[in-house]
């Protein structure tokens, strides 16, 4: 799968779990702790890689055991997931390998990059600032009462406007089928990141138009 021939892209929009950071020991484990302490079973680290993506909420509503997932304990479990991964979130979690000569790449090609992430916007913006801080990223978003998470296109076409550059001179570089689907519904060309969370499949059906198994293959793109 290629890109339209004749197209110019100015800027790139990341996803950031799972495509810019491998995130999934720490998320794992911060959950894992809540179940235990709540009594219910834990999940392994592959399991997770299914559970992330459309946020905290329904990170613990896919963990918590299918008959207790009422509301006073999916409540009660997110406050518990939200308190454990704070104190967790940069035991494991680094940059995937090939993402800092990506970014070094982009960055000497004078290419604007940004960050959409359905992760709490206050821990997006402390996680790249504390792992990315070599590389100038704006803006950096995370999912806020103000903000829809992905895949509502709202907040990437957003992003757009405050950089004032067209979405469809956006790529979008996610792993996941919802960024996929977000890429899509903003106008953005949908790049899925095959070292991330999810498979060639979901990324396909939910409309890739390029996958990519190594991150300096995006420059191709450009």
């Amino acid at each position: 799968m290629r890109k339209q021939q004749g197209t110019k892209y100015q800027a790139v929009l990341f996803d950031l779990d799972g495509t810019l950071l491998d995130t999934v020991q720490d998320l794992a484990e911060s959950v894992n702790a809540v179940l235990s302490r709540l009594g219910f079973p834990e999940h392994d680290i592959e399991a997770y890689k299914y559970f992330v993506g459309d946020g905290v909420e329904e990170l613990a509503r896919r963990a918590l055991p299918e008959g207790r997932r009422d509301q006073a304990t999916l409540a009660k479990s997110i406050a518990a997931i939200r308190e454990e991964y704070s104190r967790r979130w940069a035991n494991n979690t680094r940059p995937y390998e090939g993402i800092p000569e990506l970014l070094d790449a982009l960055t000497a090609g004078n290419v604007r990059m940004a960050i959409l992430s359905n992760k709490p916007d206050d821990s997006t913006k402390a996680t790249v600032a504390r792992l990315l801080p070599n590389w100038r990223f704006d803006p950096v978003v995370g999912a806020s009462p103000s903000v829809a998470m992905k895949p509502d296109p709202g907040a990437a076409l957003a992003i757009a406007r405050s950089l004032n550059i067209p979405p469809d001179t956006f790529l979008y570089l996610g792993d996941t089928g919802t960024d996929m689907k977000t890429a899509r519904a903003a106008g953005m060309y949908p790049v899925g990141a095959l070292w991330g969370f999810r498979t060639a499949e979901e990324l396909t059906e939910s409309g890739a138009r390029t996958i990519i198994r190594d991150p300096v293959q995006l420059l191709d793109l450009l």
